[in-house]
């Protein structure tokens, strides 16, 4: 593959989505113990920003512009065009108003519009990193492709990027042998395996909500009209949970132990990283080869699409309130926008208000 990010300065921790939509994951760094010595810390944005190897070029025209977002706070369009700001190497005010049409001021410029207008022009002005692709890109989906089966793909996409994550950080932590990383804002090892704990707990709320959703909103679907079909797949999320339980006992285990003797335990949870990584990987490509495409065959109206799509949020709704930062995180760019259309074209107004326009604004 190479190591065409060699020179990251963000840890295998903190590498963003970005990142990776140049190069596959793992060859992001050149190894976990290089990564650690350039650590920086997470930034504070719902989504994360480009790495500094991405906006070398784009920093100088846009770090030091401000814009500011005026709109109502509980405006869908006004949370839409402000996860999108959040994306662009920019300082961001949010001004709450009572005119319900947004509006983005650049300097002395302003500009009101559509959502889709100002989306537009957020683009114009800042290309990069895009945003805006006007069909759903994914091989073999397109507009007729039910809602739930792209943001069950997409799903599996922040979930696959997040335990690939983990895994290159329980690797860093195990080079160092519980020893304190060189920047110090990671801080002590005992903070950092803090850290590590609660992205872990993050990972494992959405996972297990995900996996219910399967299978009491989409495998029921499936075997209404072919009885046997979800086995596999409920085979799978049992065999998943003990691990997922298993590594968050570890990570308790290893919280407690004085810094410096626990190497060995930090390559056993390196290792059961991997198993995990293995597993989703696999049971990841067997759903969306097997299960997904049965449920556009499954001939489903759009108001049932519509339906399944509301109640499969409805499962989701600790993911969608308590870590939906963290559920964007794992995605690219372009790939949060298409998940933030989703939820805004398929799903119930009130409850993607409930997720969207509570978020902490960035001041």
């Amino acid at each position: 593959m190479g190591n065409c990010f060699s020179t990251s300065s963000v840890s295998t921790a903190e590498i963003s989505p970005l990142d990776l939509a140049v190069k596959p994951p793992l060859a992001v760094v050149s190894s976990p113990a290089a990564a650690a010595q350039t650590h920086l810390p997470a930034p504070r944005l719902p989504i994360p920003p480009p790495s500094a190897k991405e906006t070398t070029a784009t920093a100088t025209a846009t770090s030091t512009v401000t814009v500011k977002l005026y709109g109502p706070s509980n405006s869908l369009a006004t949370s839409y065009l402000r996860f999108a700001l959040l994306h662009k190497k920019v300082n961001l005010r949010f001004v709450p108003s009572e005119d319900q049409k947004p509006t983005i001021q650049i300097g002395s410029e302003k500009t009101s519009g559509s959502q889709e207008a100002l989306l537009r022009y957020i683009e114009e002005k800042f290309p990069e990193p895009r945003l805006m692709i006007w069909k759903f890109n994914l091989e073999g989906f397109d507009e007729a492709t039910p809602p739930i089966v792209k943001a069950i793909w997409l799903h599996h996409r922040s979930m696959t990027w997040h335990v690939e994550r983990m895994l290159r950080w329980s690797e860093d932590l195990a080079a160092r042998g519980g020893r304190r990383a060189a920047d110090p804002s990671v801080g002590t090892p005992k903070m950092e395996i803090r850290k590590f704990a609660k992205s872990y707990t993050q990972l494992q709320e959405l996972m297990l909500e995900h996996a219910q959703m399967e299978e009491r909103i989409l495998f029921p679907v499936l075997e209404s009209v072919d009885r046997g079909m979800c086995k596999s797949a409920s085979a799978e999320h049992g065999r998943e949970l003990p691990l997922m339980n298993g590594i968050k006992e570890y990570i308790k285990s290893i919280a407690v132990m004085d810094s410096g003797i626990c190497s060995e335990e930090l390559f056993s949870l390196a290792s059961r990283f991997k198993s995990l990584q293995m597993m989703c990987k696999a049971h990841f490509e067997e759903e969306e080869k097997e299960l997904l495409p049965m449920v556009e065959a499954a001939e489903m109206g759009k108001e049932k699409q519509k339906k399944l799509m509301n109640q499969g949020l409805e499962v989701m709704r600790g993911t969608h309130t308590n870590v939906f930062d963290f559920l964007l995180q794992g995605l690219t760019p372009q790939e949060a926008m298409q998940y933030l259309d989703l939820l805004i074209n398929f799903g119930d107004p009130d409850l993607i208000s409930s997720f969207m326009c509570q978020r902490d604004i960035v001041d």
